[in-house]
């Protein structure tokens, strides 16, 4: 039984790669050297070609990134590498939960090390290349420093907790744990920005000006109460910009990239935000966090099921069972079904983002909207054409020309009952 459960985690990570692989095919062959005519008004043949040059080196990148990730995987299952591991920790101690945290801190430590030269090529020469790179090497050192203590304390406190939960109740286990994550992940929608950003970059509340002045009437013409916006330094660390919103309650808050804000006149940005509030006033942010919270908790249900059995751990070569190795082979045999659930939630993400859209155009211009899209697709040499099943996997955001053409439908309604 444990080595078919083995052959069927070979055959899934198998299977995951040749469809990425298949994906990345498709998609690529959908480039063009001919600019899109809708970009024509501000999209120059010559940077149009540099986007093109842009997506080959990116694919380059992640073919290779993706065979090394592969191969790692593929030795570790066929040479014991995740038996080792726990044999290694068992040496140590047999207390579950420190058992999970070394197992885990080990496996997530020798994974970033190994990922750091390939995260560097791909800071320091491709985006360095392209135009894109900020970020200083001292930065990208502190970054990692400043994750692996972030991970440390967050990721193995709430490990600590389940496996605390796991010994201590019993049959109760996904029910417990399902309340302590969820409770957990509702506290860091609210506090992220307060705890976890700062220690990343620097915010500022937005200047007063016509910028904010422009922001705050439109919120207050829509009956979004907002108090909090804030200007994240991104350009420390690269030049493309963007704009999100984020909390929950009083704690909510929209957060506006310093490099966006000197590309784009008021008007664009004001329809930038006005997606943002869009997806606050749709609901998006609480639908979204109840989907995670019912799918969490339906994870949590299979996993307590799937504990209960000494097949998984005997599967990646364990001599005894246990907790951490697994809820790593639970982890490798559900992605299936998590690949299922993420084309669920791309699919529902796109159609959130077309409501948001559809809300700031008309609620105030979607002609400054369409234009703000242009330009962020421009500043970040983004594809503009892409293979539908490629989006269906892929993308949480529709493609840029299909967000333009559904704008200037709003604009041509506009004009229809203006004329009328």
């Amino acid at each position: 039984m444990a080595q078919t459960v083995f052959f069927v985690i070979v055959g899934i990570l198998i299977f995951n790669y040749l469809l990425e692989q298949f994906l990345d095919y498709l998609n690529a062959t959908c480039w063009s050297d001919t600019l899109p005519p809708e970009l024509a008004d501000i999209y120059d043949a010559e940077k149009y070609k540099r986007s093109q040059q842009y997506l080959r080196w990116k694919q380059r990148f992640s073919t290779m990134t993706d065979a090394f990730s592969f191969l790692v995987m593929m030795l570790m299952l066929f040479l014991g590498g995740f038996a080792l591991a726990d044999s290694l920790v068992r040496e140590v101690t047999t207390h579950p939960i420190l058992m999970a945290l070394l197992f885990f801190g080990m496996l997530g430590l020798a994974a970033d090390l190994i990922s750091i030269p390939f995260s560097a090529y791909n800071t320091f020469v491709i985006e360095e290349r392209f135009g894109f790179n900020t970020t200083t090497v001292k930065t990208f050192i502190l970054d990692r420093f400043k994750g692996w203590v972030v991970g440390a304390l967050i990721g193995g406190g709430l490990l600590a907790l389940i496996v605390w939960i796991y010994e201590s109740s019993g049959q109760w286990f996904w029910l417990i744990a399902w309340v302590a994550i969820s409770a957990f992940m509702i506290f860091m929608s609210m506090f992220y920005s307060n705890l976890i950003v700062p220690l990343f970059n620097k915010q500022r509340p937005l200047e007063e000006g016509e910028l904010r002045d422009a922001i705050e009437g439109f919120a207050e013409k829509v009956g979004f109460k907002l108090k909090n916006i804030y200007v994240i330094d991104s350009s420390r660390r690269s030049t493309k910009g963007n704009a999100y919103f984020t909390g929950l309650g009083a704690k909510k808050r929209i957060v506006l990239y310093d490099t966006l804000i000197g590309k784009h006149s008021v008007e664009e940005l004001v329809a930038v935000l006005a997606h943002e509030i869009g997806h606050y006033k749709k609901k998006h942010t609480v639908k979204n966090i109840f989907l995670s919270l019912l799918q969490t908790g339906i994870m949590l249900y299979i996993l307590s099921w799937f504990l209960k059995s000494p097949v998984p751990s005997a599967a990646l070569g364990a001599q005894e069972p246990g907790f951490h190795m697994s809820v790593l082979a639970f982890a490798l045999l559900y992605s299936p079904l998590s690949m299922f659930i993420g084309l669920a939630m791309n699919g529902l993400s796109r159609k959130h983002e077309y409501q948001a859209d559809r809300f700031a155009g008309v609620n105030y211009r979607p002609e400054a909207l369409a234009m703000a899209l242009k330009k962020l697709s421009v500043d970040n040499l983004s594809n503009l054409r892409q293979h539908p099943v490629y989006v269906f996997f892929n993308y949480s955001h529709p493609p840029l020309l299909k967000r333009l053409e559904a704008l200037r439908h709003i604009n041509g309604r506009r004009d229809r009952t203006n004329g009328s």
